[in-house]
């Protein structure tokens, strides 16, 4: 698998500011509406959208079901909310920028080298297909989470 594959992103145009995409993304509880995989997300110890919180969320294939825990790195309204599974492993973030009277609303998705040590300690000779697998569900995954944030936040 070659590095550039371990990254990804796409963008949107939404007929909403960026400040309310921003408050729709951030409410980390409704992932689980748009995410084909992410079923379900919760603030831990009662937290919220700011930097240094951590959020559990459960996510579902056909292969497995598994948890993972969370931390906020970005969060400015009406401009980036981003985190970090496993407070290294692999980075989601979610940009917005101003268009005409809406929005361009930015998913990235990166594999970074504490998750790939993490998956080799924990999936040894499987760890590469389970990689190559996480990569092909952010590739497929966020177009179908970007076009049902759009519903939403375009239901008047």
């Amino acid at each position: 698998m070659l590095v550039t594959e371990l990254r990804f992103s796409d963008s949107i145009n939404v007929a909403t500011s960026p400040e309310h995409l921003y408050d729709l993304v951030s409410d980390i509880s409704r992932m689980g509406e748009w995410s084909p995989i992410c079923t379900a997300c919760w603030w831990n110890d009662g937290d919220g959208p700011r930097v240094g919180a951590w959020f559990t969320g459960r996510n579902e294939t056909a292969e497995s079901t598994w948890e993972t825990k969370s931390q906020i790195t970005a969060a400015e309204r009406g401009r980036e909310f981003t985190f970090q599974v496993g407070g290294s492993f692999v980075r989601w973030s979610y940009t917005f920028a101003p268009i005409g009277e809406g929005a361009i609303l930015t998913e990235s998705w990166e594999f970074l080298p504490d998750g790939i040590a993490f998956f080799h300690k924990n999936f040894g000779d499987d760890a590469e297909a389970q990689i190559a697998n996480r990569a092909r569900d952010a590739r497929e995954g966020i177009p179908q989470t970007l076009a049902a944030i759009k519903v939403t936040a375009e239901a008047k």
